[in-house]
């Protein structure tokens, strides 16, 4: 399964795939308030600059050839940001082949580890894929207007 370089114009779509993500995956680990609040159907513009501004990754379906997975590199943070996948093609090893391609770009450019902030409910996948627990910590989402539990992780490359 290939995994491609982001265009700017495809932003709503790949907003739609983080929204889905996060409805689906954290609805055990966020209160419903919060969740509907951090996931707005309105796409910040900041999303599409990071898109322009970063190498953002997506895997498009086999069968339709549209995106379900996406991810980047937060060059200025030097931290894997944003891996979703729509929940219909959770578990086929998409969310893998994003960081995989974040990895390799980070090594590209001469980066000796990545961070990431976890949500609870990803934390065992980024475990598995070679991120070890730096510390709980709570997260402020602006967005959500609340404090996030994250696992702070960390991945020598």
């Amino acid at each position: 399964m290939p995994v491609r370089y982001a265009s700017p114009d495809e932003a709503e779509k790949l907003w739609e795939i983080r929204n889905q993500a996060i409805r689906y995956g954290c609805k055990n680990t966020y209160d419903a308030i919060v969740i509907t609040a951090w996931t707005p159907d309105k796409m910040p513009e900041g999303f599409r600059k990071a898109i322009t501004n970063n190498p953002f990754f997506v895997v498009d379906s086999p069968e339709d050839n549209f995106p379900v997975a996406t991810g980047f590199l937060d060059l200025e943070n030097q931290s894997v940001e944003a891996i979703f996948t729509l929940p219909a093609f959770t578990g086929k090893g998409y969310a893998r082949l994003i960081l995989d391609a974040i990895k390799t770009e980070a090594k590209e450019r001469g980066l000796a580890a990545l961070t990431l902030s976890s949500t609870p409910n990803a934390f065992a996948f980024y475990q598995k894929n070679g991120f070890s627990l730096v510390k709980e910590s709570l997260y402020r989402s602006e967005m959500a207007k609340a404090d996030l539990r994250c696992m702070d992780m960390r991945c020598e490359l």
